[in-house]
């Protein structure tokens, strides 16, 4: 099982981090899962530096650029130097923000040339009765997979992540059954995409008010392979014991 952590901009003191990760390392010295961290990128490098545990980090975000003038931008190769081994792409709060599939591919080749693993995120913002939130999974899947060669798209780790489940407590999230649908469609979707049987063995992950309350009970039922997990990530006593029932 997986468990990124994302902490969004949740956490912004140096300690309280340090605290979070020393929680982190315990953790999975502890467990099977496996964790890794997605600070804000000021902090990465601190936290990354003499790190001997198994908890790995991840960048939050990379930039649709490989560098030059662009002010205020971290590039995949920045975030690898400092210490990441992942990179979210297509979190729905970037894309929100105006990050369109197109620049999503972008990032995602990027961060495969530094060598880090893309964490791509798709999902519906609504979820009608037609069923249109598939075709709109499968574009975002297929816009982004597409331009990569064969070897680099089996690298992609996959995390479904609706929108209209953010923020919400863990009874109107997103129920098992449901989280088990999607998650047979876009091996589906992945199976077409995809070399053999590299799709049977991308991990897809889950995100969408993700807590210990409903984490056990969507992971027993849903043939996910891991959690995004955003505010519950931030606070110690939620996260261990959202890690340890998963255990």
């Amino acid at each position: 099982m997986l468990v990124i952590a994302n902490w969004k901009a949740y956490v912004g003191e140096l300690s309280r981090a340090k605290a979070l990760l020393a929680s982190a390392k315990r953790l999975s010295s502890r467990t099977r899962t496996r964790i890794v961290l997605a600070p804000p990128a000021p902090l990465l490098g601190t936290l990354s530096a003499g790190n001997k545990s198994r908890v790995a980090f991840a960048a939050q975000d990379v930039s649709a650029d490989t560098g030059g003038a662009h002010t205020g931008e971290a590039t995949a190769a920045a975030y690898a130097a400092a210490g990441a081994s992942y990179a979210i792409l297509g979190h729905s709060e970037r894309r929100a923000l105006g990050d369109t599939d197109a620049v999503v591919a972008q990032k995602l080749a990027h961060a495969l040339a530094q060598g880090l693993v893309p964490v791509l995120c798709v999902g519906e913002r609504e979820r009608d009765r037609e069923g249109r939130y598939l075709s709109l999974v499968r574009e975002q899947l297929t816009s982004a997979l597409t331009p990569l060669q064969m070897k680099e798209r089996s690298q992609v780790i996959v995390a479904y992540e609706p929108v209209w489940a953010i923020g919400k407590t863990a009874a109107d999230a997103l129920n098992p059954n449901d989280l088990a649908e999607m998650t047979l469609y876009i091996h589906k979707v992945l199976a077409e995409l995809l070399p053999g049987k590299s799709s049977a063995r991308t991990p897809v992950l889950y995100g969408g008010s993700v807590e210990a309350e409903n984490a056990r009970a969507l992971a027993g039922a849903s043939g996910i392979d891991g959690f995004l997990v955003g505010h519950a990530s931030a606070d110690p006593d939620s996260f261990a014991r959202l890690v340890k029932d998963l255990s």
